[in-house]
């Protein structure tokens, strides 16, 4: 019988690797989608007549409106603003409006001077739109952290699956339906019932000559009501699967967020055979487990 106690202090801070926290090639690539445009904008930098240069260059250069959400950090191409005039639906969608439409001039105008933006580039705040949409983008891209992060675990695990001797597509799976399961290999997982949920997917399936493993990965670098809903719904897994024969269920997790969530986990613990962490991982347990 393993110790939950000494199990869990052997769980890791963090799993980031370089490119975890800013993709920079990411940045660089949504800003040169827009860099002409964005140095045409550049002219309207300390100009002192901002609204009426403004309005030129949109008539000359209607292109240049496709910066604006970028410029607010905003990736949406639809922004409502609501004052005490009304407010505002900005579609930046350069046919929607006709190029010689007034109203159309005002109202960006208007959008431009209660934003804030004609503030930033008529008082010289900033130098280069360029520069300074390479830092909005960079902000932007923390957001994917979480998606990156969500991804690591599953490299890894994948690393190890790799290391072990299993081929991608032959004798490893990634992403894998119940039905794809049942369809490949003929196996009864009627027992897994998803509660009530979508069908459920596993994010590698393992195939020995013996045994077919369905595997899910994460890490929890923080704590949250999640990794509560994660330890119960694994163990109802856990269970359901122990009745069906060729079929074992493995999960991979590790994080200090679990540390917040610890009485959930080890309730898991308790009841799942195959429940591992990384250190586990490093000291070998897929070739001792999956034969």
């Amino acid at each position: 019988m393993r110790n939950f106690s000494e199990w869990l202090s052997g769980f890791r801070d963090s799993i980031a690797d370089y490119g975890y926290y800013i993709d920079f090639e990411k940045v660089h690539r949504n800003v040169d989608n827009i860099k002409v445009e964005l140095n045409i904008f550049n002219s309207l930098i300390g100009s002192k007549n901002i609204e009426t240069d403004f309005e030129n260059l949109m008539r000359k250069y209607p292109e240049v409106l496709k910066c604006i959400p970028l410029l607010l950090a905003v990736r949406a191409n639809e922004i409502y603003c609501q004052d005490e005039n009304g407010g505002y639906l900005f579609q930046f969608d350069l046919g929607k409006y006709p190029p010689n439409s007034h109203a159309h001039y005002e109202r960006y105008k208007y959008f431009m001077r209660e934003t804030g933006l004609f503030d930033l580039l008529e008082n010289h705040i900033v130098n280069n739109l360029v520069d300074y949409a390479t830092g909005v983008e960079t902000g932007l891209d923390s957001n994917g952290r979480k998606n990156r992060g969500g991804h690591l675990m599953e490299d890894l695990v994948e690393s190890f699956i790799r290391k072990a001797g299993f081929e991608k597509d032959k004798t490893y799976f990634k992403e894998m339906y119940i039905h794809q399961i049942i369809e490949k290999w003929g196996v009864d997982l009627s027992a897994i019932s998803n509660q009530g949920k979508m069908e459920k997917r596993f994010d590698f399936v393992v195939k020995t000559p013996a045994m077919i493993y369905g595997i899910e990965t994460n890490f929890y670098g923080s704590g949250g009501s999640k990794l509560n809903e994660t330890a119960r719904s694994y163990k109802t897994l856990a269970l359901e699967t122990d009745i069906i024969d060729g079929f074992t269920f493995v999960w991979f997790t590790d994080g200090k967020g679990w540390t917040s969530a610890k009485n959930n986990l080890e309730e898991t613990f308790d009841v799942m055979e195959h429940i591992y962490n990384i250190k586990d991982l490093e000291n070998g347990i897929i070739t001792e487990v999956f034969r």
